[in-house]
C-alpha cells in the first residue's frame, strides 16, 4: 500500500530538493545539514564528494533548557567539534525549514563557535 504523506511533510521537502540543487559540500567547505523533529534538533556537516559524515551532533542529550537555547547548544558543540577537525568555513543547509526560531539559533551558535557562512 503506497504510503500517503502529509501536505506539509511534502512541500517542506520540495523546499529541500530545491535548496540541495544549489548547495554542495567539499572536504575543505562541508555542508551543514539540519534535520528538525518535534522534539529534537540534529546538526550534521557533510562532505558531499565523498559522501562522509565528518562531524555531528544533537540535542538528545541535553536535559534542561527550552528548544531554543538547546539548538543554540548543538550548534556550539557542531563550531567546537568542526574548529578541531581544522574547518572554518561550510555552506549552511536549513533542510527546508524555515530560517527562524530553533534553526536560526543553530546558525547563531555554530557562527559564534567560530564557523564562517
Amino acid at each position: 500500500m503506497k504510503q500517503i504523506k502529509n501536505k506539509k511533510v511534502m512541500h517542506r521537502e520540495r523546499r529541500k530538493n530545491r535548496i540541495r540543487s544549489h548547495l554542495s559540500g567539499s572536504l575543505q567547505c562541508p555542508r551543514l545539514s539540519v534535520f528538525r523533529s518535534n522534539q529534537f534538533i540534529y546538526a550534521q556537516l557533510i562532505d558531499d564528494v565523498a559522501e562522509k559524515t565528518l562531524v555531528s551532533a544533537s540535542s538528545v542529550k541535553e536535559a534542561k533548557g527550552t528548544p531554543v537555547e538547546k539548538a543554540k547548544k548543538v550548534g556550539e558543540e557542531v563550531a567546537k567539534l568542526a574548529v578541531a577537525k581544522k574547518i572554518q568555513r561550510i555552506v549552511f543547509d536549513r533542510g527546508g525549514y524555515l530560517y527562524a526560531g530553533r534553526v536560526k539559533a543553530l546558525a547563531e551558535g555554530a557562527r559564534s563557535g567560530g564557523l564562517q557562512f
